[in-house]
């Protein structure tokens, strides 16, 4: 809508200070020439915006002025509490100014907007650690960043899983980065990507640096992502499946005679796939590679003779039954749930 388009060149200009058509366009997903119309309707409402000329040009609010925050949607105000996680703002040292944020955007909202926010803020939780894992320790989160905020060069004892694994490292920390319950700091040179569970004794040096231009740390992150996993995969493996079972990453699907689909699938290595490729027990065979197969066959003979010899220990340990009174076996009362 032509309002809401109005609104974000408004907000445009007022959080980013001059910007040219071309910027403004780009921004918006609209045309130069609606930027321009866009530009004279403002200037007709009596919003004080200038265009400059030149090769440094480009439109810019008068100084001092700013707009209030109106027109807020019911979706735009749920979005706004949705987004605002207080696990990871309480982790940065965050938690007590979201809440007073929170607050006064709260109090700022008309009647039926706080009745969205607040119904989110009721049905949605976000929790972004995983389960079966410890929370990582993080006593030096607060510091870094600090120093992303400051642009101040950090001084680390740092653990790798590589040896020397306890290395000195000197860092310009750019920005933080929050995935599956655990930070990483990106920071240059390079950049390079740091977990900060990791960093064993942090010093805050006097020294500032100054952060790239061109350094978007989103795309950074995503570029990051994905050459992480085309480093990770570098093997393949040939498996056929069982009917209704599926995996990620496969390729080359062939439906054979007997319903089995024959697939081709990226792996890290012979002992993460082995782990992996049990966990499907009878849905998945395993043809390629040769050391693969054999790997998962000797466990799989492993566990026959194992269970196989089952009868030979007892036969009632873990079968659920017990000798009779009367001489047989009668099956085991189930347990009571707590």
């Amino acid at each position: 809508m032509k309002s809401s388009r109005l609104v974000s060149l408004l907000l445009l200009l007022q959080t980013r200070g001059r910007m040219t058509a071309a910027q403004l366009a780009e921004e918006l997903e609209v045309s130069v020439r609606t930027v321009y119309r866009d530009v004279e309707a403002l200037s007709a409402a009596g919003v004080p915006l200038y265009g400059d000329a030149g090769h440094a040009g480009g439109y810019r609010l008068l100084d001092g002025y700013r707009t209030r925050l109106t027109g807020l949607t019911a979706g735009e105000a749920e979005a706004l509490f949705l987004a605002g996680a207080p696990g990871p703002a309480t982790q940065l040292g965050l938690g007590s100014v979201l809440a007073a944020a929170q607050l006064k955007v709260r109090a700022a909202l008309p009647p039926e907007l706080r009745v969205h926010a607040d119904r989110i803020s009721d049905r949605f939780h976000l929790d972004a650690p995983g389960w079966y894992a410890d929370a990582d320790e993080t006593p030096h989160l607060p510091a870094v960043a600090d120093a992303v905020w400051n642009s101040r060069v950090l001084h680390v004892l740092y653990r790798r899983w590589r040896e020397p694994t306890d290395v000195e490292r000197r860092l310009e920390p750019y920005g933080l980065v929050l995935k599956a319950g655990r930070w990483y700091v990106v920071a240059g040179p390079g950049p390079r990507t740091y977990r900060v569970d990791q960093i064993l004794r942090l010093a805050v040096g006097e020294e500032e640096f100054t952060r790239p231009d061109d350094f978007d740390l989103a795309a950074y992150w995503t570029a990051y992502q994905r050459d992480f996993h085309d480093r990770l995969h570098r093997a393949q493996a040939v498996v056929r499946l069982a009917p209704g079972v599926t995996l990620d990453r496969a390729a080359d699907h062939r439906r054979e005679q007997d319903g089995w689909t024959r697939v081709t699938v990226p792996i890290e290595s012979v002992d993460h796939a082995h782990a992996e490729f049990l966990r499907l027990g009878t849905g998945i065979e395993v043809l390629q590679p040769p050391e693969l197969r054999e790997r998962i066959a000797r466990t799989v003979a492993e566990l026959a003779e194992r269970y196989g010899n089952f009868g030979a220990h007892g036969g009632d340990r873990g079968s659920g039954t017990r000798p009779s009174s009367r001489g047989g076996t009668s099956r085991a009362a189930p347990a009571q749930a707590p």
